[in-house]
Parts: C-alpha cells; structure tokens; sequence
C-alpha cells in the first residue's frame, strides 16, 4: 500500500492536477472532469489492493515458519476483476514436501477455488444486474470501470446458484395470517436440449410464487402496502411438487409466528391445484378464491349477451352474495340455454364449471368479513417474475427459469447479493488448535524498526507510527495456514 501511494504522490496527483487545470478552461466539462478523477482514484485503488495481496504473498515467501512443509516454485503474475476494476499482481506457487501437491498458499488464505478471475464483490454486481435486466448487461456491471465478464459467464453463475432458507429473528403473536398465490408462464427455448420442442403448446414452464403477510394498510397517498411480506417460490415438478413448497412455507410460519396463537391463515388464489394443496399442508388454513379470476369467468360468461349482459351478470352476483348455489347454477344454465354459438357455449360452461367448483373458496372470502381478504397475486407476478422473464420475447432453458425466478425470490426478500456469493461457497477450515499471536517487546520493537525504513518520511504520519499492520498479517498467516 504505501509503494502505491508514493506512486500516487509522485504521478497520479499531477495527473489529477492536470484534469482539474483542464476543467477551469470550460466548467461545463463536468462529466470529463468526474471521469477523469474516477480513473485516477480508481486506478490508485486497484494499485493499493495488489500491493496488499503482494504483501501476504511476501510473507510467505520470507517467513518459512508460517509455510511449513511448503518451498518455493516460482512467482506468477494474475490478475483478478473486482467491482473496482481488474487487479493485476503476483503470487507465489508453493509444493509441499511431504505430499508433492502444489499450490498458491495466497489463493487458499483469500478462499479463492482454482482457476478464480473474479472477486465476491463483482460478483455481487453482477448478479444484481442480472437479475434486473439482462445477462449481458449484468456481465458489463462487473466493474465501475467497465471490465466486464461474457453472457454465457454470468448464465453460468445463475446456473449453479443455491440459495438458503429464509430466517427470521423473532416469533410474533398473530390471530390472522395471509398467503397469496400464483404462478407466471414462462417460455421455453427448448425441455432438454435445443430442438426438442415438437409441440408449441408445451413451450412454456410456470414458476409458482407464494408471498405471506399479516395483512394490508394504507400509505399516505392511500395506497395499499403488504405488511411484513415474505416471498417464496421457484419452478416445481413432479407429483409432489406443491408439497414441497407448501412445505418451505409452512417451516418459515412455524418458525416467524406462533402458530398456536394463530386463529386463522387465508389462502388466496385461483383455484389451481396447487394452491389448493396448501389447505392440507397450513394448519388453520382455509381457501379464498381471488375475486380477480371471479370477476374475470363471469365475464367471460356474459360478455356476448350485448344487452342483457349486466342482467345477466347481476343474476349471478345476488347469487354469491345471497350464498346460494343452485341461484347461480341455474343463472349458467339459462345463459347456456339463449347462447347459439358453440365457442360462446363452451366458455359459459367453462365459466359454470369454474365457478361452482369454488364455490367454498367464494364461499370462504365472502363469509370472513375480514376486508384483508383479497388477491393481489396478479400484481406480484407482473412485478417479481414477468418484468424480468416473461413481458419481453424472451426464451429461458428450464434450469435458467427456475433460478431466475428464485433469484428474483431473493431479492424481493431485501436479500444481500454479496451474502448469496458468499452463500456458496465453503467456509475455510483453520488449523486445529490455533491460538493467539503474541510477540515480544524485542520482536515489536525490531518490526519498528524495519518498518520505519521501508516507510521513510510517510513513517511520520500517525496511520503508520506502530508495526500494527505488519503484526496483524503475521498473525494472520500463523493462523490460518493449514496442512494441506
């Protein structure tokens, strides 16, 4: 850090000087003025992080009590893309003695895998983008600089993501919880392989989405806010699919809330299979049929009867509010009657069926009187998943929709893109039995010493007056080296 920072005082201030001599001559130039201090302090940066690596590397290349059973190879120059621009510096390839394995000791401190270019960071930025707009704007997000990684790189990266289970940090009391559910559709470039799509009709795959809330209120403005919403989701399959949702769910309720306490979980949706399945799942849950997809078969029921539409229509609604089945399968049954065409009759019989077959969950959203009870699920699905996978022409790999969405999952639970990197990764282990480093007065003051010389009159300022620095990385070394 300080060779960087010397290097810094004796060209990068003049060359800072000469931008801002440059803005005096037009202070209009704003924008050339920032970029020129951005790639100055930039590029300062990037110089102090690989003087800083450099320095560990050193280290060990000095000291052989912190890499014992390890000799010296050769030293190499790398590079790796931080989210502050690519960092160029030099490591050292060890071979321990005792296992003929190679390896650079620097790489294992920084928890770097094999091969690595990028850093946690850049990742991070990466990710976010990515899940904003595109793989290919998400790659060009690496750096603030511009460096940038390849589409087919950040696919990869979404490709091979876990991502944790959702936590809470306390219980609460509730009598009334809510759950909204939906799902969004989805195209397909290809099931398996490219081209194996015989049939358009099967080209699409609906990720489920499933938020939780204690209920609904008002901004200042008087707009409807969720309260305390938590979202899950992703692509299922398989006969069980709706099971393992439900599940996830359910271990999230029993873990934020009281569940003994609670008195009553509304389910709201349209009606799938799916959904329906976490009746059985949620304890104290009932099914509500969203007055969205309601309103929408009655619709569709009615809509060709011209004039006699909103009579028709009306029939039906006495007959839900009236809670009377048979009132509005004989209001279906005369539309059915008067209607001539048959795609017209189809739909009203689909509409009957559709109705009637939810009648409970009409039944349960009109009897609970709670006005908390309503759907916003279709809202959601345009927000979380649609704006990023399906308003555009867009076609995913199933693989690709499944992560995406849960990607998207992620972030709408205000999850950390930096804390999902580092998700991924395996913790370091520390060698057995490492304690604390202490050193004695003869070896501080001989640190001191050294330290004063390598530092000359930057020795003065109070950042640098004590060997700190220098004790804290050979403590650090010490222990976290491991046998390998």
């Amino acid at each position: 850090m300080i060779t960087s920072i010397q290097h810094f005082c004796e060209n990068g201030v003049k060359r800072l000087t000469n931008v801002f001599k440059t803005y005096t001559d037009d202070l209009t130039k704003i924008a050339e003025m920032v970029y020129g201090v951005t790639d100055e302090v930039t590029r300062l940066g990037c110089s102090m992080i690989a003087e800083e690596w450099e320095s560990y590397d050193e280290l060990l290349r000095e000291r052989k009590d912190l890499r014992q059973g390890w000799y010296i190879v050769r030293r190499d120059e790398t590079s790796l893309l931080t989210s502050l621009g690519e960092v160029v510096y030099h490591k050292t390839l060890f071979k321990n003695v005792a296992t003929g394995e190679s390896c650079y000791l620097l790489d294992q401190l920084m928890g770097l895998g094999h091969h690595a270019r990028i850093t946690e960071d850049a990742e991070a930025r990466i990710l976010l983008e990515a899940s904003e707009s595109s793989y290919r704007k998400g790659g060009a997000s690496a750096s603030i600089n511009g460096e940038s990684i390849s589409k087919e790189a950040v696919m990869n990266k979404l490709h091979r993501l876990e991502f944790p289970a959702l936590k809470t940090v306390e219980k609460k009391e509730l009598r009334t919880l809510y759950i909204d559910a939906d799902e969004d559709h989805v195209a397909l470039q290809y099931l398996e392989k490219k081209g194996d799509i015989r049939n358009p009709r099967i080209n699409t795959v609906m990720p489920w989405i499933i938020y939780v809330y204690e209920g609904v209120e008002g901004d200042e403005e008087g707009r409807p806010h969720l309260i305390n919403p938590k979202y899950f989701g992703g692509v299922y399959d398989g006969q069980e699919a709706g099971g393992r949702l439900w599940t996830e769910v359910l271990e999230y309720l029993d873990e934020a809330y009281d569940l003994d306490a609670v008195e009553r979980i509304y389910i709201n949706g349209d009606g799938a299979a799916w959904i329906r399945t976490g009746e059985k799942i949620i304890p104290k849950s009932k099914y509500a049929l969203d007055k969205y997809h309601m309103h929408k078969y009655i619709i569709a029921a009615t809509s060709h009867l011209e004039d006699s539409a909103e009579d028709a229509r009306g029939e039906i609604y006495r007959a839900i509010h009236r809670k009377k089945k048979w009132m509005a399968e004989g209001a279906f049954d005369r539309i059915i009657g008067i209607t001539d065409k048959e795609t017209k009759r189809k739909a009203v019989e689909q509409a009957k069926a559709y109705i009637l077959g939810n009648w409970s969950g009409i039944m349960i959203a009109m009897k609970s009187g709670d006005s908390n009870v309503r759907c916003s699920a279709e809202g959601h699905v345009s927000h979380v998943y649609a704006d990023r996978m399906s308003s555009r022409p867009l076609g995913w790999c199933r693989t690709g929709a499944d992560k995406m969405s849960r990607l998207r999952i992620y972030r709408q639970n205000q999850g950390n893109m930096l804390e999902l990197v580092r998700y991924q990764k395996k913790e370091m282990k520390q060698v057995s039995g490492a304690e604390e480093i202490i050193y004695s007065a003869t070896e501080m003051i001989r640190m001191e010493k050294a330290n004063k010389r390598k530092l000359g009159v930057l020795a003065d300022l109070p950042v640098y007056d004590i060997p700190y620095p220098q004790i804290k990385k050979i403590a650090a070394l010490k222990n976290h080296i491991w046998g390998l």
